[in-house]
């Protein structure tokens, strides 16, 4: 086992949970018209600070928590400046946090190691599951949203839809998923996905509207490869640390 890899794979969760669970879209909003100006990033990169330290668990390394929050801060004005609904865009951004969180996991560990805070938060394969269900909720609906934009144009009037439904029904699906991988129960995602096929696919069939079919059938697909993915990752993950 990765020496350490609790507290690394701790900071990735405080990221996920900092990044899209704890980030109001007004500090998004405001920081795009505002950039270093705004209040509400600099309140974004003092949560992500704060996060860190948690993660960490050990106030010593307060100065560590507070260059990770610097740092957010810098790499989302620079994002600010660019258009952050764009794939290439927000997966750089992405790639950049995950850098930073990953030197200082190395900061942290390799020259002292880490002392474990509790059973809970030290076994990399409760963390791991953890990190998988988050990334599939928020982080991966945003990710389809931003891929399928380009589509998104094309459609018609959708005021008959329930608010923020296909949200929480894409979100719930790959929960879904990633726990059927993870238990080893892959036959139950076939299952899943015929189900949604039956309710979804049969009032689309016969609808005059073929892009909207289409539509769909590229989201469902992309959020069922999504969850398929990190939760095939997991399982391997899972099955490292048996």
């Amino acid at each position: 086992m990765i020496p350490g890899v609790d507290v690394l794979l701790r900071l990735f969760i405080a990221h996920v949970l900092g990044d899209f669970l704890l980030q109001p879209r007004r500090w998004v909003e405001e920081r795009r018209t505002l950039h270093l100006r705004s209040p509400g990033l600099w309140l974004h990169g003092a949560v992500h600070g704060l996060l860190a330290l948690l993660a960490i668990g050990d106030p010593q390394w307060w100065l560590l928590a507070l260059l990770v929050a610097f740092s957010h801060v810098a790499i989302d004005t620079l994002k600010s400046y660019q258009d952050g609904a764009s794939t290439r865009w927000f997966v750089l951004d992405q790639v950049l946090h995950a850098a930073v969180l990953m030197a200082a996991w190395w900061w942290v560990v390799a020259p002292e190691g880490m002392a474990a805070p509790g059973e809970l938060f030290t076994d990399p394969r409760i963390l791991l599951v953890l990190l998988a269900v988050l990334l599939v909720t928020r982080p991966a609906g945003f990710f389809i949203a931003v891929f399928t934009k380009r589509w998104t144009a094309h459609l018609g009037d959708q005021a008959d839809n329930l608010p923020n439904a296909g949200l929480w029904i894409g979100i719930l699906e790959r929960v879904l998923v990633v726990l059927f991988i993870l238990v080893g129960h892959l036959e139950a995602v076939g299952f899943l996905l015929a189900a949604k096929s039956v309710f979804r696919f049969g009032d689309l069939r016969n609808s005059p509207d073929r892009m909207r079919t289409e539509y769909v059938l590229i989201g469902t697909l992309l959020s069922f490869g999504v969850a398929i993915v990190v939760g095939l990752v997991g399982r391997n993950g899972l099955d490292a640390w048996a």
